[in-house]
């Protein structure tokens, strides 16, 4: 398990309440794994091969995932992070 998937972990134990700034995120695909574990967390059903293939979609209920302000704002910073770094994880 990578960094940034072990201090998303550590995030949702804890609530959700303070991560580690994207940029300290190792790679590319910690980014795309973190963002796409927020929407994962709540409910999204992934449509691509990649997005299938690393998150469970059998307990999905939505294309549409609600997010927190906190999830939202992190999402943000997590996309802003992947085009600073031009990453092209799932494209």
């Amino acid at each position: 398990m990578t960094r940034t998937m072990l201090i998303f972990a550590a995030g949702l134990a804890s609530g959700m309440t303070a991560l580690a700034p994207a940029a300290l995120a190792a790679s590319c695909f910690d980014l795309w794994y973190e963002r796409n574990a927020i929407y994962d967390h709540n409910g999204y059903c992934f449509s691509s091969n990649l997005g299938k293939r690393t998150f469970d979609n059998s307990d999905c209920w939505t294309k549409h995932a609600n997010l927190s302000q906190w999830e939202t704002r992190r999402v943000a910073e997590i996309k802003a992070e992947e085009r600073r770094r031009g990453c092209k994880v799932n494209n």
